[in-house]
């Protein structure tokens, strides 16, 4: 049995302690936040300090926390002998990851960050045809992820950046940067970006307008907005053979559902009303169980039943890395 601890226990907080309350193996046996919470059950002990936990005799710790000390906390856990789940995105930057990952490679704990985008059905079902490589070369992408904010959006902690390191684009914005280098395994250098302010009063951003290309010259456009005014996911790719279009994705409040996975082939029809309307076959889907199977990795790693394969300190760096470059080429 895996003894863990929580520090933040927020919303997130709230989400990881009740998968880890599913998973057979693990065992959540202690938290740490600013206020102690109403609703903590009494056999979990409550820690006044991030130390204090630590102190604990716990395995592993998932943070929860602001940004500003999660890469503060990731130091500290591992120095501590503690396998980490630390949620997304790692650190305000890359500079406070680098010195994390300087940690992690003299250490022997397991290290894991949350992109719980990778684990959804739509997502992986994609994965797996891209891989397959039926769809042939990847020539383009183009993402949107648009929120509706909310009436006290401006006075929500993410969008103020000395504790988030950023608005949107870190917050949100940086799910679909880490789909796009997941499907397309492209290291995307030449950058064009806006980031700007359009209406929220924050000093943080509230849209992200970004093209980008790699190397091999593949090509991927991305708008990350707090002023969609209805919640949207689309992820439009397209290959040699025909594309993939990932159109909502599930959560919990299902604001951006419905989910489907839309796979089209390319066809030259002679026929004029034909010409631009391929078949396609779209598969819907009704569960998300990303948070699950996202813990479940982790708890595996721990176990040493198998690696950590998504959300890797290498992953986080390379996305993050790409995050801080698009603020670079914005002057933002």
């Amino acid at each position: 049995m895996i003894k863990i601890g929580i520090a933040g226990y927020g919303k997130i907080g709230r989400v990881r302690a009740n998968e880890i309350k599913k998973n057979q193996h693990a065992e959540l046996v202690s938290v740490y936040d600013i206020n102690k919470p109403d609703d903590l059950n009494e056999n979990i002990k409550f820690h006044e300090s991030f130390d204090q936990l630590l102190e604990e005799d716990i395995d592993a710790v998932f943070i929860c926390a602001f940004n500003n000390v999660l890469a503060e906390y990731t130091v500290k856990a591992i120095k501590a002998g503690k396998h980490v789940f630390c949620e997304k995105p790692p650190a305000r930057t890359s500079k406070e990851l680098k010195a994390v990952i300087e940690i992690e490679k003299k250490s022997d704990v397991h290290l894991k960050y949350g992109f719980n985008h990778r684990y959804h059905y739509s997502v992986m079902e994609a994965k797996k045809i891209i891989d397959s490589g039926k769809m042939g070369k990847l020539l383009w992408l183009r993402g949107v992820y648009g929120k509706a904010g909310s009436i006290d959006y401006d006075k929500n902690w993410r969008n103020y950046k000395e504790y988030s390191g950023g608005g949107i684009l870190i917050d949100q914005g940086i799910h679909m940067l880490d789909l796009m280098r997941y499907f397309s395994n492209q290291n995307f250098k030449n950058i064009n970006s806006f980031v700007t302010t359009s209406y929220w009063n924050i000093k943080a951003e509230d849209n992200a307008f970004v093209i980008m290309q790699s190397e091999e010259k593949v090509t991927a456009m991305m708008h990350s907005s707090a002023t969609q005014w209805k919640h949207k996911f689309l992820l439009e790719m397209c290959f040699e053979e025909g594309y993939i279009n990932l159109d909502g994705i599930l959560s919990n409040t299902r604001s951006y559902a419905p989910e489907k996975l839309v796979v089209g082939r390319r066809e030259f029809e002679d026929i004029t009303f034909a010409m631009g309307k391929p078949k396609e076959n779209i598969t819907w889907f009704e569960n998300d169980n990303s948070w699950t199977l996202e813990v479940e990795e982790f708890i595996d790693a721990v176990l040493g039943k198998s690696e950590i394969k998504n959300g890797t300190s290498k992953d986080a760096l390379e996305t993050l890395s790409l995050v801080e470059e698009i603020y670079k080429k914005s002057g933002f």
